[in-house]
């Protein structure tokens, strides 16, 4: 298959559109530069008169909440009690055409795989893990945990979401694999050869398995603001009913799902009210949660270039890098393996949206429970690569 292949054709956009602000990486930004600990690694954002910050603008967070948080879609059946096709059913066959099903397509797939050494990148809540009204019950189930283990035993795997690090490896368990945490602002990897360990952002460690590994934080000088922030909001929140304020070490994330949507704009000028005190933080937003995060040229595709580079799997020609996640965190790790076709970014997504991935595995909430065929379809396209993997070895 043709890396350089894009999806020219009109496609359903994303009622959130990616944010056009977003850095790309460029070369004197590349973690295994040395310019990637200067201090251009911090974003000078302007800020206007009017207080906005960064995705979210003060004017129309409600408005952008709601478009982030779509309702769930209903099933329908026709008089013989069969699911009954939708526009919604439609468009997503359509939205199929230019990302295809990474399962339907998994032959394709590793025919482009072949004499390669594949890195896998997973995101953890919504991919590996049901989204759940309590964001502290994102259990992965013992199956998932299974196939992933078995994956890790074959291919480098590694784990980069939102959630602190120590979370991530809570939830998962998997001494295996590769964390990072904080949207790729805390990473626990394999001992790099490109960085000094006595720098400030780098710290040689020592995991709970024995195994020496590297610890990258980029952003350690913010954990006194982070903390600070953290502390107000739990007390400016605390009257709002059903909002969780979550520390994730190097970010904060404002849960608002089990909040009534009379009250976002409460939660949303509350959030608004303290960051803007805090000129080098920014908001973003998820599905139902907005996120307070450091101002800093560092996300998700960063920290897949991290890794890549630990791994000792950067700059190389039979390298595939595959990212799987769901999220619009995860289009910054999709944007890094189109550039330069070096990979493949596969969207979990049930509804047709605007994306740098190259496929799609669905969730399909119109045949049976969404969250447990989502995991499924993730779980059997990991199933998968072992079976592949395994069999190529003999």
């Amino acid at each position: 298959m043709d890396l350089k292949s894009n999806h020219t054709a009109p496609v359903l956009a994303d009622p959130v559109p990616l944010n056009k602000s977003r850095m790309g990486v460029h070369s004197s930004m590349l973690p295994y530069s040395s310019a990637a600990f200067s201090s251009d690694l911090f974003l000078n954002i302007p800020r206007k008169k009017t207080g906005i910050l960064d995705d979210v603008r003060a004017n129309s967070w409600l408005d952008a909440m709601k478009a982030s948080s779509p309702p769930h879609r209903k099933i329908i059946k026709d008089s013989n009690n069969d699911l009954a096709s939708t526009d919604a059913d439609v468009a997503y066959r359509t939205w199929l055409l230019h990302y295809p099903s990474a399962l339907t397509s998994f032959e394709q797939i590793t025919n482009c795989a072949k004499g390669k050494r594949i890195a896998l990148f997973l995101d953890y809540d919504g991919t590996l893990s049901p989204i759940v009204d309590n964001p502290d019950c994102a259990f992965m189930s013992d199956a998932m945990r299974a196939v992933v283990k078995k994956v890790a035993k074959h291919i480098p795997t590694a784990i980069i979401s939102g959630r602190s690090r120590d979370k991530v490896y809570e939830f998962v368990g998997l001494k295996e694999l590769y964390y990072a945490g904080s949207h790729g602002m805390d990473i626990m990897g394999p001992v790099e050869q490109f960085t000094s360990g006595d720098h400030p952002n780098n710290i040689m460690s020592t995991s709970k398995q024995g195994k020496e590994v590297n610890i990258f934080q980029p952003a350690r000088e913010f954990l006194p603001m982070i903390d600070e922030i953290f502390s107000s909001l739990m007390e400016n929140t605390k009257e709002i009913k059903g909002v969780k304020i979550e520390n994730n070490k190097f970010c904060i994330s404002v849960h608002y799902r089990n909040v009534e949507e009379k009250s976002w704009d409460t939660v949303a000028n509350c959030v608004h009210e303290i960051i803007k005190h805090y000129p080098r933080l920014r908001l973003t937003h998820g599905r139902k949660v907005l996120e307070v995060r450091p101002v800093i040229n560092w996300d998700k595709g960063k920290a897949v270039m991290f890794l890549l580079k630990s791994l000792g799997l950067s700059n190389c020609d039979d390298v595939l890098p595959i990212y799987v996640g769901d999220d619009r965190t995860d289009e910054d790790a999709f944007a890094v393996l189109r550039e330069g076709n070096r990979g493949y970014g596969i969207l979990v997504s049930a509804v047709p949206k605007e994306s740098k991935a190259f496929y799609s595995l669905r969730d399909p909430s119109e045949v049976h429970n969404i969250l447990l065929l989502k995991h499924f379809y993730v779980m059997e396209f990991l199933k998968s690569f072992v079976y592949w993997k395994q069999s190529s070895a003999l």
